[in-house]
């Protein structure tokens, strides 16, 4: 076997840490999509399709229902966190243990060794999750070849601890702006801080109470914080430009209109001189009501939770596919340098995912 090649007769571990010491930092996937191709093709059960670095295959049984299987190939930048080691207590460590090849390499294993399931199956394998909505690859499929995520029912593959979690968070970045006027320090009173501008914007923030919303008997928990200042020109310079760039994590029961309603909201009379939104991706409601979404959760058991982060459920609503986030991974260990996953827990999402697409 090639250096490039996988192997999916492997147990779900094994191959989580075969695709961890794959790199892909978003933008580098073309490597691991090729591999991933390959791997598919051999599978005569499946027929594949690729657009750019993402790659989607399907089984055509004509089944009375089509079940989506979904998840990202793609890393946050690596962080002295390659290559993969498990330890003596099954932890394996390594960059995108979590988030999300440990969901990846169960869709694969899956794909291997599910060729007769009880519903058709779509995988989908996409790029560029970890960067703006812009370049998400599951967006791209979206808008050149809709027909191939048509389905049922989707299962998002991110990282929830082998439990289900319904719907996901809006998410809204902007960036604020004050303005004020350049002079020297030493003659500070002849110019006007925009630093100091901002401090009514923080304070704003430092007293802001999110909302706890039920929704679908699931408890969301907004956020609104400052996740970046910028501004100063120099050691002996008043600035004249500072930008405070704000995140809100809204629950799904607001769209991105009112999301950005509230926050401008917020922020009225803070003496804002710009208002320039950054990026937004609308959230998603639980849909646990869904026919689908019932028999899936009677099927892997569990109690299912509130999705705080936002994740590519949200782009399955928007197409009309009812959709849960359900993977091995941790998301409170995503992205972190000492980003694990716990193996048992791979091996208990196969399981499970297997016992409901064959009995």
């Amino acid at each position: 076997m090639s250096d490039s090649a996988l192997d999916l007769q492997q147990d779900a571990a094994r191959l989580t840490a075969r695709l961890v010491d794959f790199p892909s930092e978003s933008g580098t996937e073309k490597a691991l999509a090729d591999a991933v191709e390959e791997a598919l093709r051999a599978l005569p059960h499946l027929r594949v399709t690729r657009h750019g670095n993402n790659v989607v295959a399907r089984t055509d049984l004509g089944r009375a229902e089509r079940v989506i299987l979904a998840g990202h190939i793609d890393t946050v930048p690596i962080a002295d966190n390659l290559p993969s080691r498990l330890d003596d207590e099954g932890m394996l460590w390594g960059c995108g243990t979590s988030d999300m090849k440990s969901g990846v390499a169960v869709q694969l294993r899956i794909a291997a060794t599910v060729p007769e399931p009880n519903r058709d199956l779509t995988f989908v394998f996409y790029d560029n999750e970890e960067v703006a909505a812009h370049l998400n690859g599951l967006g791209h499929i979206a808008d050149a070849h809709p027909d191939w995520l048509a389905g049922d029912f989707a299962v998002l593959l991110e990282g929830s601890e082998a439990e289900v979690e319904g719907g996901c968070q809006g998410t809204l970045r902007v960036h604020l702006r004050t303005r004020g006027v350049r002079a020297h320090s030493a003659r500070g009173w002849m110019g006007a801080n925009a630093i100091h501008a901002a401090s009514p914007i923080l304070q704003r923030l430092a007293a802001y109470e999110p909302r706890r919303p039920l929704i679908d008997g699931l408890e969301y928990h907004e956020g609104l914080n400052a996740v970046r200042v910028e501004g100063g020109v120099a050691g002996n310079v008043i600035p004249d430009l500072c930008t405070v760039t704000v995140n809100y994590r809204y629950a799904p029961d607001r769209d991105e209109q009112q999301a950005l309603d509230h926050v401008r909201e917020v922020f009225a009379g803070c003496g804002v001189d710009e208002f320039e939104v950054d990026d937004s991706s609308p959230g998603a409601l639980p849909g646990l009501s869904h026919p689908a979404a019932r028999a899936f959760l009677d099927a892997v058991g569990g109690r299912p939770r509130p999705k705080y982060g936002w994740t590519d459920v949200s782009r399955f609503s928007a197409l009309g596919v009812p959709a849960v986030n359900y993977g091995p991974g941790d998301p409170k260990l995503a992205h972190k340098r000492d980003e694990r996953v716990d193996t048992a827990l791979i091996t208990r999402c196969e399981e499970r995912l297997r016992r409901w697409l064959t009995d």
